[in-house]
């Protein structure tokens, strides 16, 4: 289940070797960003997809040589929004009838 605030594991795409510390590259619906193990699947939020320093993964991941746009492009499928997929509550139309007419 997607979740707002926190980094799930089917977000993750990969891990990264960065100056000597493991990161998880993920995605969500703003774009790319790079966490740490420690906040995916957690019930903690994930401070790393709404900092400052998402605005710089483009120009890390060129520096380890991974392309951001076609990493993102080929993952955009990972992405899920809020509430997709979820059973919708149906509703009996003989109630709602009712509940219309009391006002």
């Amino acid at each position: 289940m997607p979740s707002l605030f926190g980094s799930t594991s089917d977000m993750v795409i990969q891990p990264v070797q960065e100056n000597g510390s493991e990161f998880l590259l993920a995605i969500d619906e703003k774009g790319l960003y790079l966490t740490t193990s420690k906040y995916v699947d957690s019930s903690l939020a994930d401070p790393n997809r709404y900092t400052q320093a998402r605005a710089s993964v483009t120009a890390r991941l060129a520096a380890l040589g991974l392309d951001a746009a076609a990493l993102a492009a080929a993952n955009a499928g990972r992405v899920k929004k809020f509430g997709e997929g979820e059973a919708k509550k149906k509703v009996n139309p003989l109630k709602a009838s009712k509940r219309a007419m009391r006002g």
